[in-house]
């Protein structure tokens, strides 16, 4: 389904890349994918490559109110701390590579349809699809930077990643964290609003 789906843009690895960031974008340089058992997503992530060699790892503390992860690369380097801020509308995640890069991801436009979400520091667009579970990565310039999927009905919540400029690599894994988590956090506060609900109902 990854690789026909216009709509739905997730492939798993060893798969030819989908048909619709072909055509729009070209070949991508590379991919790469995560997995996480649904229950452990605030603890340990992969992120693998094509032949699903680990290639990055992502571990949140647990727990923790600020959601602090880090992720290292194969070798156990640092690549990048992320960690949520609590605000009064929204909940907004804070980004700082291992070379000092720092950046924020917020995720109050995250709604059904399209918006467009600025990662500030980086003068980047995230162009957000929920509804369709797509999420395309642009520069400052309107240049694609990479194609985020993610697997319907999964119970390994999985992602990938169509990387275009891989001199991008680690920044685009760590939104890519960052945006895993913020989908979490979304779910986990329909739930909880849901069930409150429905509490108050009966």
């Amino acid at each position: 389904m990854g690789v026909l789906s216009k709509i739905h843009r997730f492939r798993e690895a060893g798969e030819e890349a989908n048909v619709n960031n072909v055509s729009r974008f070209g070949q991508p340089h590379h991919s790469l994918f995560t997995t996480s058992k649904i229950m452990t997503l605030h603890h340990h992530i992969d992120i693998v490559d094509e032949n699903e060699s680990i290639v990055y790892q992502a571990n949140t503390k647990f727990p923790s109110l600020h959601d602090k992860t880090d992720i290292t690369d194969a070798a156990g380097h640092q690549v990048a701390h992320i960690e949520r801020k609590f605000f009064s509308l929204h909940q907004r995640h804070f980004v700082t590579m291992a070379d000092g890069e720092s950046f924020e991801l917020s995720n109050e436009l995250f709604h059904l349809f399209k918006d467009i979400t600025n990662i500030e520091g980086l003068g980047w667009q995230l162009r957000g699809n929920i509804l369709g579970l797509n999420f395309e990565l642009y520069d400052g310039s309107g240049n694609i930077i990479a194609v985020i999927g993610q697997k319907m009905l999964s119970l390994h919540d999985k992602y990938c990643v169509d990387i275009y400029r891989p001199e991008y690599e680690k920044t685009v894994v760590a939104i890519l964290i960052t945006l895993q988590h913020m989908i979490r956090d979304r779910e986990n506060a329909s739930s909880a609003s849901s069930s409150s609900s429905s509490s108050s109902n009966s």
